[in-house]
């Protein structure tokens, strides 16, 4: 496109002459700063520009043009797609506004604006079209600037506010006489309700843009079907072809006239007010049956505007014909209008349909300018954002894009960050959502958080002690393992555990005159850190005195049982968590930076990469760009259309534990109504012969220091047809983008399943059966009597009734069989053990494991209780009843009171495994537990050897 002109004037300046404005309809950086645009005005007499999100996609996601301005954004601040898009579009619409300023000010205010659309998808949001509308206009700060409203039903009383607020509207998707009609007056209300309440009406500027060669194409597309269909009509469908648009328009504007001469409008000119305009949009021609220039040539006429693409604008330089067009053959117009309601043309619903279509479009269109940066930002963002790549068989990953693509179109994820609980089960989602702005929050509130991190240090903790369950203790626990210990700082241990052994292990590893604790519980309530706070609060006393309580802390929910506690305790310090985030979607809250902060981890830097995390994952970032979609989709797919449920975590030696804080974010999350993920951690990597079918691989690698060894053995599984996901972390503090990244995966993954997410009814079944238990303890004395119904030497055997129907023998070896020969394909193992974590049981559960998987070629989870309880605990009850469970119990060899209470750590261990047991059994699960007597090495010992040999 160029500025040339025709014997030393463009035919584009002849359009003053009969009263009307040509505008540009495009918007390009570059041809705003090489001078081609202010050519235009200066040799053509453009007048205006219009944008719209098909020509930002055309500008932005092609060329270098815009890449300086994203690298000085990036360099400076984390944004998301969305934000990224708006400080470019800004940028251009104040370069076209300022060179437009002259035009606006030598026509006092008529023409001289550029147009900027707001967001497409809220097209059929009042509230947010409201909104939106205002901040941009805040945002450009020029008065030469009109914002787009589209007219649909929402947005009629948008445009309306906006007029009464004093913003500029141009008024976008036009199509029918009758929708102009409320545009008309949606404005002039909104000039007199501003008048009315004593507020200047001059220069408040607005241009109806009806849309005009869509209409044709939608109507001679319904000609063209009746007459091949042989209609009767067909020679008078055939003489108003390619003329129903134009007559179209010529309505509208006669509409204008009428209103232009009516009283409503005289008062309000009298007051200053100006005209709104008719623009005519859509002016390229469609169908090259018609002139190139048929829509610029045939509605040309006083106080209107045609905004021009730039190859029509071109054509009608070259050959246009200015003329007062738009007056002309008006009794012809009429006469086609008539004629499309006498041969049944249903105008009005193929308008309805082009707003509709409009729209979509819009969106559409918006999708690919979103996509179109998101892409070049995380190009030039390069290391600073982990990698994802997918590996999958060809059907999987047809079915995956078909998955990405039905959340585009539904915009799921907007409804996702907009806290829509029909996204899943249109149930209490909403309230459990807040984790979603976290970060941000967290980011708000870091001072504080350093100031604590800096008392810390001043007070030379040489140990901190986390005591917490599940959520509160399995994301501090990846952040102490992945970070290790920072120099002035002390060593961060995490104990999740009520086994009398592993709580005297902590205990013998820390100084309390030396120790920070950290007691984490969100509803202070949760049996297990009461009883350890009790435990170590008493240790401390022996050791500090009154002063025991200046070592605690407290992580918990605001009100909580223990927030009044540690009142009442004097604990140095209370920080609140958020009762609307679950334990489990907490580890970016307080119940993850408190201990981070404990333990020396640079909060700053940490935040800012979960920050990266969160925009990648935002509501303006499409899911096939969006990271967090992409892999919730693969969950979610792979689970329900190809059985592949077991979400397999392999993960580089020193990012191994975020695959413990996602096995329960996943299996909690997930696995119920007999649905769910049955996530797979630490199990170490073989051939493809030892997989089935049920399996999805994700591959957690840290980049720096994979093995070469690990990658090739990947890679195998991958020719061999399974699928993988592989992520590649560049640095270790990028742990801090994958814990938004997986939440958010989760939650799009628990849609697929349409499930709620968000809650976790057999963990609390699971509480409940515990809690009767220790109430029983507390007072008889003892737990209920159990039978085993087998007994062999040192172990014994326990089942309910169903169960123990299934196992026959009379040795450990036949009921082993018996069990694992219950075990078919797609099924899994879950061994549960109820005994101290340390080196030696968990080298003997995986040692197991191993053995199981390879010779029933199924997955395999090693388990230790009661940790699980409140992660993976969920899914083996409430989730696909294809789980064989191996519950251990074990005699301990030394128990701990609890302080204040009649029952003892041992009590309460052998109360919730016991509990565990009752509702695996409740639920129909396919589980045996066997009892370790006497000594526990011995006892594994034999267990394992039968176990052996029974599979």
């Amino acid at each position: 496109m160029n500025a040339s002109s025709v014997n030393g004037k463009s035919p584009l300046r002849a359009l003053e002459q009969f009263g009307q404005s040509p505008w540009l309809d495009f918007v390009r950086r570059g041809y705003t700063r090489d001078g081609s645009m202010a050519a235009l005005i200066e040799q053509d007499g453009v007048k205006g520009v219009t944008s719209n999100p098909a020509i930002f996609q055309k500008a932005m996601g092609e060329g270098t043009d815009y890449d300086a301005q994203i690298r000085d954004v990036l360099d400076k601040e984390i944004v998301s797609a969305g934000e990224l898009y708006e400080r470019l579009a800004i940028e251009d619409i104040r370069e076209v506004a300022k060179l437009l300023k002259p035009v606006f000010d030598q026509t006092k205010g008529i023409d001289g604006y550029v147009s900027l659309e707001v967001s497409p998808y809220l097209a059929l949001d009042t509230a947010g079209t409201v909104e939106e509308a205002g901040r941009l206009w805040t945002a450009v700060s020029e008065p030469n600037l009109m914002i787009k409203i589209p007219a649909t039903k929402e947005g009629i009383p948008a445009i309306h506010q906006k007029i009464a607020d004093g913003v500029n509207i141009n008024v976008t998707l036009l199509f029918s006489l009758d929708m102009y009609k409320a545009v008309v007056e949606a404005w002039i209300s909104g000039l007199e309700a501003r008048h009315e309440e004593g507020r200047s009406v001059a220069g408040i500027a607005s241009v109806a843009s009806f849309f005009v060669s869509r209409v044709d194409g939608k109507v001679d597309g319904e000609i063209d079907r009746r007459v091949k269909a042989g209609d009767r009509d067909a020679e008078a469908l055939k003489a108003i072809r390619g003329k129903v648009a134009i007559a179209n328009a010529k309505m509208a504007y006669l509409y204008w006239q009428e209103i232009m001469k009516s009283d409503r409008w005289a008062k309000l000119k009298a007051a200053g007010a100006q005209p709104q305009r008719l623009l005519w949009a859509s002016t390229g021609t469609k169908d090259k049956a018609y002139s190139d220039v048929l829509y610029v040539d045939e509605l040309i006429g006083p106080e209107t505007v045609n905004t021009i693409p730039p190859a029509t604008l071109d054509a009608f330089r070259d050959h246009g014909t200015p003329r007062d067009s738009l007056e002309e053959n008006v009794a012809d117009a009429k006469h086609v209008m008539a004629e499309v309601k006498r041969l049944g043309l249903d105008l009005d619903g193929m308008t309805i349909k082009l707003v509709s279509e409009g729209v979509v479009s819009f969106e559409e269109a918006f999708d690919a300018l979103l996509g179109s940066v998101a892409k070049k930002q995380n190009d030039l963002l390069g290391n600073k954002l982990t990698e994802t790549k997918l590996s999958l068989p060809k059907d999987f990953d047809d079915a995956v894009k078909a998955g990405l693509d039905e959340w585009r179109k539904g915009g799921t994820i907007r409804r996702l960050w907009a806290k829509d609980a029909s996204v899943w089960t249109n149930g209490p989602e909403a309230k459990w959502l807040n984790w979603l702005g976290i970060v941000a929050d967290a980011l708000k509130h870091l001072p504080e958080l350093e100031t604590f991190q800096k008392e810390v240090k001043a007070r030379g903790f040489r140990q901190v002690l986390l005591l917490g369950m599940g959520g509160s203790s399995l994301g501090p626990e990846v952040l102490a393992m992945t970070f290790g210990k920072h120099e002035g700082y002390g060593h961060l241990y995490v104990l999740d555990s009520t086994d009398p052994q592993q709580v005297r292990t902590f205990e013998g590893r820390i100084d309390p005159r030396e120790t920070l604790f950290i007691v984490s519980s969100k509803s202070g309530s949760t049996l297990e850190p009461n009883i350890m706070l009790s435990y170590f609060f008493d240790v401390a006393k022996k050791a500090l005195g009154e002063k025991a309580g200046e070592h605690f802390v407290a992580v918990t929910d605001p009100g909580s049982a223990l927030e009044k506690k540690a009142v009442a305790d004097g604990f140095w310090k209370v920080f609140n968590g958020d009762k609307q985030i679950g334990g489990r979607y907490s580890v970016l809250s307080n119940f993850g930076m408190v201990p981070a902060a404990a333990a020396g981890v640079p909060l700053k830097l940490f935040l800012e990469d979960a920050l990266r995390g969160v925009k990648a994952c935002d509501g303006s970032v499409p899911p096939a760009v969006n990271p967090g979609v992409l892999l919730g989709t693969v969950f979610g797919v792979g689970a329900e259309k190809f059985g592949r449920d077991k979400i397999t975590i392999i993960a580089t030696k020193q990012v191994m534990d975020f695959g413990a804080w996602a096995e329960q974010l996943i299996a909690e999350s997930t696995g119920k109504l007999g649905k769910g993920l049955i996530p797979i951690d630490d199990e170490t990597l073989a051939g493809p012969t030892h997989y089935g079918k049920d399996r999805l691989f994700v591959y957690f690698r840290l980049s720096n220091e994979h093995s070469h060894e690990q990658d090739e053995a990947v890679k195998t599984l991958i020719d061999a047809g399974q699928p993988v996901v592989t992520i590649n972390l560049h640095d270790r503090r990028q742990i801090a983008q994958e814990f938004f990244r997986w939440e958010i995966a989760t939650a799009v993954a628990g849609a697929f399943l349409g499930i709620n997410p968000f809650d976790q009814p057999d963990v609390e079944a699971s509480k409940i059966e515990t809690k009767k238990l220790t109430a029983a303890y507390n007072e008889t004395g003892s737990l209920p009597a159990e039978s085993p119904f087998a007994t062999d030497g040192d172990l014994e055997f326990f089942a309910d009734r169903k169960n123990a129907g299934a196992l026959k023998g009379d040795t450990t070896q036949a009921i082993l069989k018996a069990h694992f020969d219950r075990v078919k394909t797609g099924d899994y193992v879950g061994l549960l053990a109820y005994i101290e974590r340390d080196r030696n049981s968990i080298e003997w559960i995986q040692h197991i494991r191993l053995a199981i998987r390879d010779a029933r070629a199924v997955a395999t989870a090693a388990e230790f209780g009661p940790r699980f309880l409140h992660s993976t605990g969920q899914a083996y009850k409430g989730g696909p009843d294809s789980g064989v469970f191996l519950q251990i119990t074990a005699d301990d060899a030394q128990d701990l009171p609890v302080p204040g209470e009649r029952y003892s750590f041992g009590v309460v261990k052998a109360a919730q495994a016991r509990g565990d047991f009752d509702v695996l059994a409740e639920r129909g699960r396919r589980a045996l537990r066997v009892h370790i007597k006497g000594d526990l090495k011995k006892g594994l010992a034999t267990l394992a050897s039968a176990i052996k040999a029974a599979i």
